[in-house]
């Protein structure tokens, strides 16, 4: 038994990030056409879709404004037209911020993690959900966090935005479940990317004494996780929260 999208088009947003490009990797190598969203490193986005390429797989890059519906339905637009329908939706990208503590946060970063966990939860539906209706098959996997759990300091406005995220994708998971699309997210902990390989900096016994396994997660593991919901084997797996964190937080029932 092995992973295979072969024939699917998978869609990453924040594609060039230290997250997002492992995930578009991983997607080619099971097997996904895949278009390469970025907000302004091209640079990247071109490197990453030659790579893909290499790899006998198409792969385009789009540009988009992941907090307006109208940006979001003209990269649907184009992605249709050079590539076909997306069958997968990967929400990835995040805008960044200084965290600091909710009486010192500035408003308007509650209001950028509420357009880019919400809003870009919901204007993602919109925009490729009615073809995997048509198809009768389709997968929007989001990536949430597992500060949704902790609640730490200085965690108030990403923890507010991923949280709204969480309620936009279990209702959307029971609205378009009947389609047999299913809806799902994965809460990645602290997880060791290219920046942490590059400085060394990839060991935090601090982090890694509440971890489960103690030691941090890659980029990898939290790519295995995406295209794992991205496959037929888990086609029986919706409204799903999961953490890919080592045990370091664990959802009761």
């Amino acid at each position: 038994m092995k992973i295979d999208l072969t024939g699917k088009i998978a869609l990453v947003t924040g594609a060039t990030g230290q997250l997002g490009r492992v995930i578009v990797r991983t997607l080619a190598q099971c097997g996904a056409d895949v278009v390469i969203h970025y907000k302004s490193n091209e640079a990247k986005a071109i490197q990453l879709q030659n790579e893909i390429k290499s790899l006998g797989r198409r792969a385009i890059i789009v540009t988009a404004d992941i907090t307006s519906l109208d940006s979001i339905m003209s990269m649907k637009e184009k992605v249709t037209a050079q590539l076909g329908h997306v069958d997968i939706v990967v929400a990835n990208a995040v805008i960044q911020y200084q965290w600091t503590s909710v009486l010192n946060q500035a408003a308007e970063d509650y209001t950028s993690q509420f357009e880019s966990c919400v809003l870009q939860s919901v204007f993602l539906a919109k925009a490729f959900v009615p073809s995997m209706i048509e198809k009768r098959a389709g997968r929007m996997i989001g990536i949430n966090t597992e500060c949704s759990m902790q609640n730490f300091e200085t965690q108030s406005a990403y923890v507010a935005g991923k949280r709204g995220m969480d309620g936009i994708y279990r209702i959307l998971a029971k609205e378009i479940g009947e389609h047999q699309i299913t809806v799902n997210q994965i809460a990645p902990g602290w997880t060791i990317s290219d920046k942490d390989r590059e400085t060394n900096s990839e060991r935090n016994e601090g982090y890694e004494k509440s971890v489960a396994l103690k030691r941090r997660g890659t980029d990898q593991e939290i790519a295995n996780a995406v295209v794992f919901l991205a496959s037929d084997l888990s086609s029986f797996i919706t409204g799903a929260y999961i953490p890919v964190c080592g045990g370091n937080v664990m959802p009761a029932i």
